[in-house]
């Protein structure tokens, strides 16, 4: 049974009307309030208003225009719910973050954006940022990155069918080399909404689509209108593979000019509309690849060095005088992985072999002998078989395709259990003006 911390506040808020008189007579003082609980824990307006002071902050360098105070009141109030809720699952289940950790973190902000960890105090100085709450935030992200890690990726299998059928299908393999940065407007539905309900939310993001398509500003849209947790960055979700994407906005984005938005899209958790901020990629990384076999000779104590080359040479003379090469690589080579096999060591990647063996393979023209040549292995005589190009071997690109498969079903899980916990909790809003999103769902149906 869910505790009402409402119920365990009450005492001390009618011990302060037996205090003295004193008191009574003392100036006013502002004081800090509860703005929402959150199952066992509150949410205090300090928290809010330092929240909502960093994102008028961000969006202020954006360029962008600030949201009423209102509307951006509840979408960061919102936004702590949620978090709180998964600071609580961290602390239930014992993650920490331990102070080498959290100063690593802070040391790899600073260093990307080019600066000290003293210049990166200053910079939150001037900006009306405290040090002390940002290492906070940086702890509590942490903490729920972690939380959802645990959560959110245990519910996620792939099977090695799916990671087959996956490279197989076109769409597959288009989808491993292509990027696209995106921003999201997530219009909620609960799983339990009524046929009405389902009409409204759609009206509602045919609305925002209208005012997307018209060149209404996207990130302005999304903070005032979107459920996503991405709402308080414009909707930004960052770089995704179009293999993470869901039908149909894999060929949606694929046909889609950059700035161009979809229409709304009915997925699990509601009405989503992307827009395609930009794109990268779309062409294979190719790696070269040579098909060569050798026969090697090596010194040794009953056989020179001159000795050595002597042979080699010979072995050249034979096999360029139309003698059969693998039929003397399995006579003469010392190469115990590639003699059996004629000498063929199959398609092989350049960077792969030592450095007298590759510029030897490179030079020498597709078909056509090496003449005998020294590494650290001894002497070789070689013949190029084939070059080619390849985008990956095909161990890297099954695990391409399961970390594609993986990062799809990551963002659609995370949302689903975001919303579950949210569901579930015990959440009482006490803003002045603010509704709970999930009350508001319960009332639209």
């Amino acid at each position: 049974m869910k505790i009402k911390l409402s119920e365990c506040l009450r005492p001390l808020v009618l011990g302060a009307l037996f205090l003295g008189t004193a008191a009574a007579h003392a100036a006013v003082q502002p004081l800090d309030k509860v703005v929402a609980i959150v199952d066992n824990d509150v949410i205090m307006q300090s928290q809010l208003d330092q929240r909502v002071h960093e994102v008028q902050q961000t969006i202020a360098k954006r360029g962008q225009g600030v949201p009423p105070a209102s509307v951006l009141d509840q979408q960061v109030l919102e936004r702590l719910i949620v978090e709180n809720l998964q600071l609580q699952i961290g602390e239930r289940s014992g993650i920490r973050i331990t102070d080498e950790e959290l100063n690593q973190a802070i040391g790899t902000i600073a260093q990307r954006n080019n600066m000290t960890p003293d210049q990166f105090r200053q910079a939150l100085a001037r900006d009306g940022l405290s040090y002390d709450d940002a290492r906070e935030q940086v702890r509590r992200e942490m903490i729920i990155s972690r939380v959802r890690q645990r959560r959110v990726a245990e519910r996620i299998q792939v099977t090695d069918q799916e990671v087959k059928n996956f490279l197989a299908s076109d769409l597959g393999k288009m989808q491993l080399s292509e990027e696209y940065r995106l921003a999201n407007i997530l219009i909620p539905t609960s799983d339990s909404a009524s046929s009405d309900a389902v009409q409204a939310a759609a009206k509602q993001a045919e609305d925002v689509y209208k005012q997307a398509k018209q060149g209404a500003d996207f990130a302005q849209l999304a903070i005032a209108r979107s459920g996503s947790d991405t709402a308080l960055d414009g909707g930004d979700m960052g770089w995704r593979k179009a293999g993470q994407l869901p039908p149909p906005f894999d060929r949606m984005l694929s046909e889609m000019p950059i700035g161009d938005v979809t229409p709304p899209v009915r997925t699990p958790g509601g009405f989503i509309i992307l827009k395609l901020l930009d794109k990268r990629g779309g062409e294979a990384v190719m790696v070269d690849e040579v098909h060569v076999r050798h026969i090697l000779i090596k010194p040794s104590e009953i056989r020179t060095e001159a000795q050595t080359k002597e042979l080699a040479d010979k072995i050249h003379d034979r096999i360029a005088s139309g003698e059969d090469f693998a039929t003397l690589a399995k006579t003469y080579s010392e190469d115990p992985g590639s003699a059996l096999n004629g000498g063929d060591l199959n398609w092989i990647d350049p960077n792969s072999l030592v450095p007298e063996f590759r510029e030897v393979m490179a030079e020498t023209p597709q078909g056509k002998l090496s003449k005998p040549f020294r590494t650290q292995y001894g002497w070789h005589v070689l013949e190029v078989l084939g070059r080619r190009a390849t985008d990956s071997t095909t161990q890297a690109r099954e695990q391409q395709a399961m970390n594609a498969l993986r990062n799809r079903k990551y963002d659609e899980e995370l949302q689903s259990w975001l919303r579950q916990i949210r569901d579930e909790a015990y959440v009482e809003i006490k803003l002045p003006g603010a509704t709970n999103q999930a009350e508001s769902a319960d009332q639209a149906q």
